[in-house]
């Protein structure tokens, strides 16, 4: 199921800025590849790949934060931008979960009914279907599933 683009998305396409996975992915590379130019330059001076390696992890934590500011902090800004579409996205739900406000429309449902008083269409998710209405001994309709009252003159009773 598909919706349309929420207004942030088409503000943020229109910016030029990329996705929240994009985002991540270019702040993981960035990283990945700090480390790794860290690490060969350490075993270029002579330091065994083991141990470059495990100085690159330590140093390029800190200096990531410095050289990569920008880029963390549009990472932070997809992150909440995310975070805010999914928070309304579920209150948007919980809403109609409880009844609160009626679901979005759709081309597969009818229309609601013009006047309150109008009797409401069947819907076609409804898989009881109700008997049909049975005539009482005045002739008046019995709703349906309940037996008429017998009377004396409708004969023996099964």
């Amino acid at each position: 199921m598909t919706s349309p683009t929420p207004p942030q998305a088409a503000a943020r396409e229109r910016a030029g800025e990329p996705g929240l996975a994009t985002t991540v992915a270019l702040y993981t590379l960035a990283r990945l590849g700090l480390l790794a130019v860290l690490t060969v330059v350490l075993a270029l001076i002579g330091v065994p790949w083991l141990v470059a390696l495990l100085v690159a992890l330590v140093v390029a934590l800190p200096l990531s934060m410095v050289l990569f500011r920008g880029l963390r902090e549009r990472l932070d800004r997809a992150i909440a931008a995310s975070t805010a579409r999914r928070s309304s996205e579920r209150a948007s739900l919980r809403a109609q979960l409880r009844g609160d406000v009626g679901p979005p429309p759709s081309p597969d449902t009818p229309a609601a009914p013009a006047s309150p008083g109008a009797p409401a269409a069947p819907s076609a998710s409804s898989t009881v279907a109700s008997p049909p209405a049975a005539a009482g001994a005045d002739g008046a309709e019995v709703p349906g599933g309940s037996d008429p009252v017998p009377s004396e003159g409708d004969g023996p009773t099964r």
